[in-house]
């Protein structure tokens, strides 16, 4: 079975030439094909076929996608999707000038939602959940990162943890889960942080191994939350398991949680808002992939990350939505791009690199997925454009009218319209 996406007016390959990541401004890197189409063999990438030959060629099926541009599956490398409730009431308050710190030492922030959760039934969350994941397909995403969290304690984080699992079997892009049990002390523990922590190493994190039900670790590294000591002993474990290891750091306070990310060999840094010079100088030239949230940063009103001095640095630099109830409550991958471009000073091309190859690079994934190369994964999305500077000028516009996981068309705008 084959497939030929016949004549598009721009492919964007992001080719590595096989290395699996973009580093520094190699991210400007989009490696353009133009008056090529692609053939699609099963579910890999055939070949890049010259418009005047596949023309004269028969294929098993063609879509025709003229006046239209042809990129890389997006990646969407952190989330934290599967939760319920609102945390509304919260947002008035940061419009009266609460610090998210100070919500969260009062009783309210994660343990809210925590709450909430809590009181959720399985098919409800689940339920739940699907919507945003299909939100997520219809925008061109072809793997999602999902963790837990929510939970925080052993019925609860496991339950998380089954709700990803079920949404993989559901839909048909990869869904890769994330033990995050490490993201706030619940109010349960707060007198016991020992207590939770002895949970989460003991119980927890082997039962997770051996049911298969994560594939990496993460872990908040925040005054408010976990010190670098308990997250380097978390990660300890988690790397005896044969779990890979991520971090949420450097977003309100730099705690050392740099130095653990590497000591521990981890995927990905997430945040690093208000990273220190000095921090930013030991990431030069590591595999370690700088996840950077500017959705978080406009929805608190938070300083953004330094993407420029990072990029400087010659660091893999990737982007995400970190969707979530109470730091980000955005879903649309538009605006993410168009923050990264207007605050973070990213170019239009570093934008795209780093929401595809280096996305896949921070899951571990790049070998596979990110890019258009010969032999990777058949991974795309179409988007109704002719020229892609429109994704980052058309704010906020979902211009996504195709999804291709593994050479199958999942999705398609003008098929849903019509039904």
């Amino acid at each position: 079975m084959n497939l030929l996406l016949q004549n598009p007016e721009q492919i964007l390959t992001v080719n590595t030439n096989g290395k699996g990541y973009k580093r520094g401004y190699n991210l400007d890197n989009l490696e353009i094909l133009t008056d090529h189409s692609i053939l699609i063999e099963n579910d890999i990438i055939k070949d890049f076929l010259p418009n005047h030959t596949s023309s004269k060629l028969n294929f098993d099926k063609v879509i025709d996608c003229k006046n239209n541009i042809v990129l890389p599956g997006l990646v969407e490398c952190h989330t934290h999707l599967v939760f319920s409730g609102s945390r509304a009431d919260e947002f008035r308050q940061k419009l009266s000038g609460t610090s998210y710190e100070e919500m969260a030492k009062n009783g309210g922030g994660i343990n809210k939602t925590v709450n909430s959760l809590r009181e959720t039934s399985f098919d409800d969350l689940l339920k739940i959940s699907a919507k945003r994941v299909q939100h997520f397909i219809e925008q061109g995403v072809t793997t999602l990162e999902i963790k837990s969290g929510y939970g925080l304690d052993f019925e609860n984080e496991i339950k998380i943890l089954k709700v990803i699992r079920e949404l993989n079997k559901i839909f048909p892009i990869t869904i890769l889960p994330t033990f995050l049990g490490t993201h706030t002390i619940p109010n349960e523990f707060i007198s016991n942080r020992n207590g939770y922590i002895d949970l989460i190493l003991n119980k927890l994190l082997p039962f997770i191994k051996k049911e298969n039900l994560a594939d990496s670790c993460d872990a908040f590294c925040e005054s408010t939350a976990f010190s670098s000591d308990e997250v380097d002993k978390i990660f300890q474990k988690a790397n005896e398991l044969g779990l890979r290891c991520k971090l949420h750091t450097d977003q309100f306070n730099s705690i050392g949680g740099i130095d653990v990310a590497i000591k521990n060999n981890a995927l990905s840094i997430d945040h690093l808002e208000i990273i220190p010079e000095k921090e930013i100088n030991k990431l030069s030239d590591l595999e370690m992939v700088c996840v950077l949230l500017p959705g978080v940063s406009y929805f608190l009103n938070h300083k953004y990350s330094p993407a420029k001095k990072l990029i400087n640095n010659n660091v893999i630099l990737a982007l995400a939505t970190d969707f979530n109830p109470g730091s980000s409550n955005i879903k649309n991958i538009s605006l993410i791009m168009s923050l990264a471009a207007l605050k973070l000073g990213m170019s239009i091309e570093q934008i795209i690199s780093a929401y595809t190859i280096n996305s896949a690079k921070a899951l571990g994934l790049s070998k596979e997925i990110g890019s258009l190369e010969i032999g990777k994964k058949a991974d795309l999305s179409i988007f109704g454009t002719d020229n892609y500077s429109d994704i980052i000028y058309q704010t906020g516009e979902n211009l996504n009218i195709k999804t291709i996981k593994n050479g199958k068309l999942i999705y398609n705008r003008k098929t849903n319209k019509e039904n």
